[in-house]
């Protein structure tokens, strides 16, 4: 349902690096969006942890949302209010980092 709402909004989006877990939608995304999904898998001769390619980037905001205490449950009713706390958030990130 995201991807169908937001394909109009991102004209620039090309690829998608996404989870083992989103397989399944490859084919569908290609035929309705026209955008690439790349999935980022772990070698299968991998024992050790190691970081994967693009994965840390998604770990990392996933780990800044955390510190913000709203954030770190879904206490929001609506989508709209949830959004609009990811935008506080990173705002608020952005703004510490230019200081």
């Amino acid at each position: 349902m995201l991807l169908r709402e937001v394909r109009h909004r991102l004209p620039r989006l090309r690829r998608i690096w996404a989870d083992n877990n989103y397989a399944r939608v490859v084919d569908w995304v290609k035929r309705c969006c026209g955008w690439v999904v790349e999935i980022i898998k772990r070698p299968v001769t991998q024992t050790y942890f190691k970081v994967q390619p693009h994965r840390w980037k998604v770990e990392r905001t996933f780990g800044w949302f955390v510190k913000y205490r709203r954030l770190a449950k879904d206490y929001e009713q609506g989508f709209e209010m949830s959004e609009t706390m990811l935008y506080a958030a990173m705002t608020h990130r952005m703004l510490r980092r230019l200081c």
